[in-house]
């Protein structure tokens, strides 16, 4: 696990999107697993600057989302599929056979959850995934249990995580309680990971992630044992360690 601390959000963001900018000029064709809600926001805005600015080209390179809520079409404005579409693919001009995203709606969330894992098999697996880290200390939508999941499956989502999201809804809208999300197993077989946490809240999360044991009821500490994680935070979420 290799931990970079830089002094605030924006420098950390920018530190991923070189990561990633890289993994694509590396390897045009790359598989990507992307990741939604706040922390990707500046990384996605640095990425697009420099598509825009001809210094990356993503139209060979494939990508698969992390998690969708059950229940969220894909133009729910809730929808990780629309957070997506309006935050990233439609400012890189990315076809629809680029993107892979869950299907909130599907009617057998088991069998879309293992197709999702044999599609990202068929394409090779993923070459890189960026992570954000919840409060809890989830990666995607796994949250703190008593053993660490394995492939893509459908979440129940604890209470907190519905709190921490409930700032995205409308008001008097409800929180879907339960996604459909990759599994640690799935996760852990990128070649490589890039965690960005930001912020104050993040830091007892940090700390039990890099400096605890691997314990899943902090589901981020697995990413000790991975051959190729960079944890990329700022001062704030680096307080405690």
């Amino acid at each position: 696990m290799n931990v970079r601390v830089y002094p605030n959000g924006d420098l950390a963001s920018i530190a991923a999107a070189v990561l990633i900018a890289g993994q694509v000029v590396d390897n045009p064709r790359s598989v990507l697993g992307l990741a939604t809600g706040s922390t990707p926001l500046p990384i996605y805005r640095e990425l697009i600057a420099m598509a825009h600015r001809g210094v990356l080209d993503f139209q060979n390179v494939t990508t698969y989302n992390l998690d969708e809520y059950a229940g969220l079409g894909p133009d729910h404005p809730c929808s990780y599929r629309r957070f997506m579409q309006e935050n990233l693919f439609s400012h890189l001009q990315m076809r629809p056979e680029q993107i892979h995203i869950p299907n909130g709606l599907a009617e057998d969330p088991d069998a879309e959850c293992r197709a999702y894992d044999a599609a990202i098999a068929a394409a090779g697996g993923l070459d890189l995934q960026l992570l954000g880290l919840g409060s809890n200390g989830h990666i995607g939508f796994n949250e703190p249990a008593p053993h660490f999941t394995t492939n893509s499956y459908c979440v129940r989502l604890s209470e907190q995580t519905r709190r921490d999201n409930r700032r995205f809804f409308a008001e008097g809208e409800q929180v879907p309680t339960h996604a459909l999300t990759m599994g640690i197993a799935s996760i852990m077989q990128a070649r490589r990971i890039v965690l960005v946490a930001t912020g104050p809240n993040k830091a007892q999360a940090v700390k039990r992630m890099v400096d605890g044991p691997v314990d899943p009821m902090v589901p981020a500490s697995i990413l000790q044992m991975h051959r190729h994680a960079t944890i990329l935070l700022d001062a704030d979420a680096a307080a405690l360690l």
